[in-house]
């Protein structure tokens, strides 16, 4: 059999994409693998990328040193391992497909580059990460596991509705919904088991009518820098890809800035994270709850880097594969005003979707906005909405 790829000898490393555009899942990936490639090859290395995602031809076709045009599973990854023998695989930039990647590779003692796969599934696993926060005495939402639809009827009588019901590693916020009662808590616990068999179901208490905000940040164990802080408009309960987020936070006090910094450093510094990192707040009554940590670029990780004119994924690749510290470099945001994050919706193309917004996603891709300061007509509209779902 004729094989056209022909091994160097050269130190290389492989970055797996996320994969063809869904929704919950897009070109922001694209980008983040563009620049982690970029990352790569500054640092003398080989880079090979892995995607099967239409856009990957127009970019990564000249940005890699090598493109397996291949769907991101494992039996064709793994066969491009064995031909490749890199010295690692990047499973941070591909999004949530990348990521479930991790536990196959590891097993396969295949290293991932960074955020090690112990590290990645305590963040993952929503059991596991509500532990962490416990014994870090960092508040969450009071929360319980189940497998069977009694087991989670227990678990939500005892924390008390409204509860979110969601499993773990998932795109997009997929089968996740927030339950008032017993009836709605049995029918989304037996459609998330039918199509999720064996998935570990947890149970939190959601916390209705207050603030949601998030920080991405690159850690290199030691280290830990705020890339940005994003307030999001849309009251808890929306996917943070379907809402609108600000940067940086109009609303926000500075105590309640403080705390997430300080959780956000404290959560990475404790999974070691060496890379990437996204923690999701909920903030109600002044308090501070952190939500949900993601090991990875999140989508919200290109729209800082455009905003703020900082490089930051390349950065970020260049701490995962050890040849920088973030101390290493400089930070100087050039954004004047503020940054809005406008989720884009295809509702016109699917007249039968329900466009009721929630905790699973439904947005399509995403824009960014410029406005000088708060004054601006379009932010205080989007304001005004806000202030009237917290008021119901």
């Amino acid at each position: 059999m004729y094989n056209e790829s022909i091994r160097s000898d050269k130190k290389k490393y492989i970055v797996l994409g996320s994969g063809p555009n869904r929704i919950g899942q897009g070109i922001e990936f694209d980008y983040c693998c563009t620049h982690g490639l970029q990352a790569i090859k500054e640092c003398g290395h080989e880079a090979i990328m892995i995607n099967c995602n239409p856009e990957t031809v127009s970019t990564d076709f000249d940005m890699a040193d090598k493109l397996y045009f291949e769907p991101v599973f494992w039996e064709h990854l793994w066969e491009i391992i064995e031909h490749e023998k890199p010295e690692g695989v990047i499973v941070q930039l591909g999004g949530q497909t990348a990521l479930k990647l991790a536990k196959r590779l590891t097993e396969k003692g295949i290293k991932i580059i960074g955020t090690s796969f112990d590290s990645m599934d305590i963040a993952e696993d929503r059991g596991r990460f509500s532990d962490l926060l416990k014994e870090m005495n960092i508040p969450y939402p009071e929360y319980g596991t189940a497998h069977t639809a009694d087991e989670a009827m227990a678990v939500a009588n005892k924390i008390g509705y409204p509860v979110l019901v969601r499993p773990s590693y998932v795109l997009g916020g997929q089968r996740m919904r927030i339950v008032i009662n017993d009836d709605e808590l049995e029918n989304g616990v037996l459609s998330l088991l039918k199509h999720l068999p064996d998935n570990t179901i947890l149970i939190d208490h959601f916390l209705d009518r207050c603030q949601e905000a998030e920080i991405d940040g690159i850690c290199d164990g030691e280290n830990f820098h705020v890339m940005g802080i994003m307030e999001h408009i849309e009251p808890a309960g929306i996917h943070s890809g379907d809402s609108n987020a600000v940067l940086p936070p109009f609303n926000l006090s500075p105590l309640v800035i403080v705390e997430m910094k300080d959780y956000a450093k404290k959560i990475a510094m404790k999974l070691q994270i060496k890379g990437l990192i996204n923690i999701q707040f909920a903030i109600k009554d002044g308090k501070v709850f952190v939500i949900e940590a993601n090991p990875r670029a999140s989508r919200t990780t290109p729209f800082i880097a455009k905003a703020y004119q900082i490089p930051y994924l390349n950065i970020a690749t260049k701490v995962m594969l050890g040849e920088k510290k973030v101390t290493d470099f400089t930070y100087e945001p050039k954004l004047q005003g503020y940054a809005i994050k406008e989720p884009v919706f295809s509702f016109d193309k699917f007249p039968g979707v329900n466009k009721e917004l929630g905790p699973e996603m439904k947005s399509t891709g995403e824009a960014i906005r410029f406005i000088k300061d708060l004054r601006d007509p379009y932010f205080r509209t989007l304001y005004k909405e806000r202030s009237m779902h917290l008021s119901k």
